[in-house]
């Protein structure tokens, strides 16, 4: 038996990317699919939140604001990218979003390809 993190919710979201890949095609802009992917989801009766800006404190001062793709369900962060690959930046990026805001799972989602591409980054 599979112990993965948020596991049927990721399924979810991979499924929903899947979905919007293939009716949109390769080839567009990332803001594009992360808002087909939010309409998908909500369709599926996900709560969404997308653009939700978290403040970042350092020794108490606020010293900029962290600004998500989209939060599912208020548990999974999904990120949409239009990469050749993913980097040790992306990576390094989700884990510091997840710092923040005390989540636990993103989702990396390359549309950049006919089969999308994506990995799960756990904290």
């Amino acid at each position: 038996m599979s112990s993965l993190l948020h596991e049927e919710l990721s399924e979810c979201i991979i499924g929903a990317a899947m979905k919007a890949l293939n009716a949109l095609r390769p080839g567009l802009d990332e803001k594009i699919y992360e808002r087909a992917l939010a309409l998908e989801l909500i369709k599926q009766g996900r709560r969404i939140d997308q653009q939700k800006q978290f403040p970042v404190f350092y020794d108490g001062v606020h010293v900029g604001t962290l600004i998500p793709d989209l939060i599912v369900d208020d548990i999974v962060f999904a990120d949409a990218k239009v990469v050749s690959g993913f980097s040790d930046t992306h990576i390094a990026q989700l884990l510091g979003y997840l710092s923040i805001t005390d989540l636990r799972l993103a989702l990396l989602l390359n549309f950049k390809r006919a089969k999308l591409g994506w990995r799960r980054v756990v904290r």
